[in-house]
């Protein structure tokens, strides 16, 4: 067979995980999660570190009937991040922009006011990581990450994420432009460390 006829293993985006950690539970979104993450929808610093300029007023009906929708997709896969200790709902992690072709696909991953600064932001991107990784297949995972939010950059650095370029004023906020990193992290750099590559280093 010609290596144009070939493609990749299909990811099973349809099938929707329950991911376990120590401190956060990752499961299918629904629709009645959004009264949990409203305040995440409100919040202007979510919305600054997002790049989230809005616009429009929020509906909680149509936010729940969007959400409601997202079991049915085969392309993408949105979780929500539960805290164990709570059994709140306080964000979403969410692989998207999945391309088949080159087996890779984008990360990002929103928290509610007041869920930030105890190492759960940490794990559900190690959890969602791992799983594409690991049970999925895929090669690469990418995302992007402003310059004004170096909190975020640090977590993704974390779980081994590298820097791969600056996309310059990529985003006009405030009347300021700001620039956005790309990173990424690779199946194999995966593999090696499973997300915790300081340790993997102190080891050697």
């Amino acid at each position: 067979m010609a290596d144009h006829d070939r493609h990749p293993p299909v990811p099973v985006f349809r099938f929707k995980p329950t991911l376990d950690g120590e401190q956060v539970m990752l499961r299918p979104v629904a629709g009645d999660d959004v009264a949990a993450l409203m305040p995440m929808f409100e919040d202007e610093q979510t919305m600054r570190l997002t790049g989230s300029h809005g616009g429009e007023e929020l509906d909680e009906a149509r936010l729940r009937a969007w959400y409601g929708t997202r079991t049915d997709q085969d392309d993408r896969l949105d979780l929500a991040v539960v805290e164990k200790a709570t059994g709140d709902v306080v964000g979403e992690a969410v692989l998207n922009e999945w391309d088949a072709d080159n087996e890779s696909c984008n990360f990002r991953i929103a928290f509610v006011p007041g869920a930030h600064g105890r190492g759960l932001g940490t794990e559900a991107t190690r959890l969602s990581v791992g799983y594409g990784f690991e049970e999925l297949g895929l090669h690469r995972i990418s995302l992007e990450v402003y310059a004004f939010n170096p909190r975020a950059r640090r977590v993704y650095e974390k779980v081994g994420f590298v820097s791969e370029g600056v996309l310059r004023d990529a985003l006009l906020w405030d009347g300021k432009r700001v620039d956005a990193v790309v990173m990424s992290i690779l199946g194999p750099e995966w593999l090696e460390n499973r997300g915790q590559p300081a340790q993997a280093a102190r080891s050697c």
